[in-house]
């Protein structure tokens, strides 16, 4: 039996073909409801793509506890033998939403955790670090990775003018530089929370906490030749190839294991450890296996499920909270108030976004409300039953202010400068060819179109991070 079309409030559909004319050709008549609904439709049904991070795809999946890490956070999500229905979206970060998948540029790793105390989202990148501590200069970085406001060209000048006007960028852009800043598909790669959390456990006690997932189908990376092939033949690449994986069966997974740092060695460790551009040597705090995540389904709608899906470091639940990290306070309300900009101010109400758990709120009303509390009251503190906060459990997803962490300590250790890590990253983890690749990476890229005094100062940040390496850049763009 055929289904039959209809209109948006449910009645037969009058014609999907041919619209009401006065006549043959005349003129199309305002009557024409059905006309009118469809093209007024159509005239709004895309929203503001997402300033950073518009180019995407994802799936759903589930994590497991496959160890027992319950002696450092009561949070139900990573209790022994958990399973917990996920939602991972893979990003890059500049490029918009019609930009190639293999562009150079970190990746997006957001993961929504469908908990039984509500969402957790742990919204992070392929990289441990990022290029700026302080978030102030959030909006600054973003507008000079975007495009010129005269000519609308994403320019290489602007982009290396920030970054030497920003040395703390020094870890990433070097780790961007190497071909992980072209990984070969997102199941070959990791994800990081990249910034410090705190877990807190049943007894009370505090912990830090830096998470990864390892990815299981192992790191592959492409050329910066192969990268530009694929994005010429097909901007989509990864997107396309998690969807065939998973249709296929083969469900990429990751191995989340965990740093972590007793709550007291804070003040006195050798890196700032909620300096989002520094790492913790694996050395200093080994990675501790938590669980697996797997992806296992595709969405059924990209755009309701996709596009529609809302990540913020703020959906916390008990027993994980944030830390000193300046860049992770500023996300906690930016990454909120952008999805009300983008999709509404009841964003939250989208099945995509809510959580498995009922929701007691005081907020109501709003463009687009679904859901609603009748004629509970709709303020606090009220006489009338209305629902009361657990204080206990919600300081739990907090963090008290300590004074001793409120510091700079790049002026406390002599260590905690910005080059030393990524200098150790050259000379210490990568291989020659890796080296080598990184060098011509760069070369590549600051010949395209940044001038000389820009130039001087990106020869003389290579340089800081490895004078070796920072040689063999400036030969290579002397033509030497």
């Amino acid at each position: 039996m055929t289904e039959h079309s209809t209109t948006e409030t449910g009645s037969p559909a009058p014609s999907d073909a041919f619209s009401l004319t006065a006549g043959a050709d005349g003129p199309i008549l305002l009557h024409d409801h059905h006309f009118i609904a469809q093209m007024a439709h159509f005239n709004r049904e895309r929203v503001p793509e997402r300033n950073v991070h518009a180019k995407g795809g994802g799936a759903f999946g589930h994590f497991t506890v496959t160890a027992d890490v319950s002696a450092f956070t009561k949070a139900a999500v990573f209790q022994p033998g958990t399973t917990t229905e996920t939602l991972l979206r893979f990003s890059t970060v500049a490029g918009e939403q019609g930009s190639a998948d293999t562009a150079r540029d970190p990746r997006g790793f957001a993961l929504k955790f469908y908990t039984t105390e509500g969402n957790y989202d742990l919204v992070g990148n392929n990289t441990p670090v990022f290029f700026i501590r302080d978030p102030i200069k959030f909006p600054h970085f973003i507008r000079s990775q975007k495009r010129l406001p005269d000519t609308g060209l994403r320019d290489n000048d602007m982009q290396w003018d920030f970054w030497t006007l920003n040395p703390e960028s020094a870890h990433q852009v070097t780790t961007l530089f190497t071909d992980r800043g072209t990984p070969a598909t997102w199941r070959e790669q990791h994800g990081f929370g990249s910034h410090t959390y705190s877990w807190v456990n049943a007894g009370g006690e505090r912990f830090w906490v830096k998470y990864h997932f390892v990815t299981e189908q192992g790191i592959r990376n492409l050329s910066a030749s192969e990268a530009a092939t694929i994005s010429a033949e097909d901007p989509d690449f990864h997107r396309r190839d998690l969807i065939e994986h998973i249709k296929r069966g083969d469900h990429p997974s990751w191995t989340l294991k965990v740093q972590i740092m007793p709550y007291a060695d804070a003040p006195g460790y050798r890196f700032n450890p909620f300096d989002l551009t520094k790492v913790w040597p694996h050395g200093d705090y080994p990675l501790i296996e938590v669980g697996r995540l797997t992806l296992d389904r595709n969405p059924e709608n990209f755009f309701a499920q996709i596009e529609q899906s809302a990540f913020e470091p703020s959906a916390l639940v008990p027993g994980i909270g944030v830390s000193p990290d300046k860049m992770l306070l500023g996300r906690m309300f930016a990454y909120a108030d952008t999805h009300r900009h983008r999709i509404g101010t009841n964003y939250t109400q989208l099945p995509v976004n809510q959580p498995k758990v009922p929701v007691n709120t005081y907020t109501f009303d709003g463009a687009m409300r679904f859901e609603h509390s009748g004629n509970s009251p709709v303020y606090s503190p009220n006489s009338y039953g209305g629902p009361v906060a657990d204080e206990v459990r919600g300081a739990e997803i907090g963090w008290e202010v300590d004074g001793e962490m409120v510091r700079s300590a790049a002026t406390l250790h002599a260590e905690d400068d910005d080059f030393g890590q990524p200098g150790t990253l050259v000379r210490e983890v990568l291989s020659d060819s890796e080296r080598a690749a990184l060098a011509g990476n760069v070369v590549g890229h600051l010949k395209g179109g940044v001038s000389a005094p820009i130039l001087a100062k990106a020869l003389a940040y290579w340089r800081a991070i490895d004078k070796s390496l920072g040689d063999a850049i400036a030969n290579g763009v002397n033509g030497h």
